[in-house]
C-alpha cells in the first residue's frame, strides 16, 4: 500500500499501479487508457499513480461493462450517473435500458451467427461433395 498524508482516503486505501492492475488482472497500459478518458482519477504522489477504492471500484465496473460490449461513451454515462443520483434510480433505469438493447442485439446476432452456421455447413458439405466426384470418392 502507498502511504500518504493530508485529507483524502486513508492510507490503507490507496494502491499502487502495480497492485492494482494485479488485482484487477488487466495491464498499467489499460488503466492509464480509462484514466486518459477520465472514467478514473488516481492521484499522485510524486510521479506514482495512487489509486483509491473508488478508482478501483469503478475500474471493476468498467471491465465488466466491456466484457458486456458496453461502449466506453456508455459505461461513462453510467459511472456519471452514479455520482449524481444517491438514490441510484436514474442509474439503474439506465442500466436496465442500455441491458435490453444489449440483448436485443445479441439476439439478432445470435440469429445471424446460426443462420451462417447452418449455410457454411451446408456449403462444406456441397464442396466435399464435389470433391468426392472428381477425385472418386476416394
Amino acid at each position: 500500500m502507498i502511504e500518504t498524508s493530508g485529507g483524502g482516503p486513508a492510507k490503507d486505501e490507496l494502491k499502487g499501479i502495480q497492485e492494482v492492475a494485479n488485482q484487477l488482472k488487466v495491464t498499467h497500459r489499460t488503466l492509464r487508457f480509462y484514466e486518459d478518458k477520465g472514467l478514473i482519477e488516481p492521484v499522485r504522489v510524486g510521479n506514482t499513480r495512487v489509486y483509491a477504492r473508488r478508482d478501483v471500484a469503478r475500474m471493476q465496473v468498467i471491465l465488466r461493462g466491456k466484457k458486456l460490449g458496453f461502449s466506453i461513451r456508455e459505461i461513462k454515462e453510467f459511472l456519471d450517473l452514479y455520482n449524481v443520483d444517491p438514490r441510484h434510480e436514474e442509474q439503474n433505469r439506465m442500466l436496465l435500458k442500455r441491458i435490453n438493447e444489449r440483448l436485443k442485439l445479441l439476439e439478432k446476432q445470435r440469429v445471424a451467427l446460426e443462420e451462417t452456421v447452418v449455410e457454411l455447413n451446408r456449403l462444406a458439405a456441397e464442396t466435399q461433395a464435389k470433391l468426392d466426384e472428381q477425385t472418386g470418392g476416394a
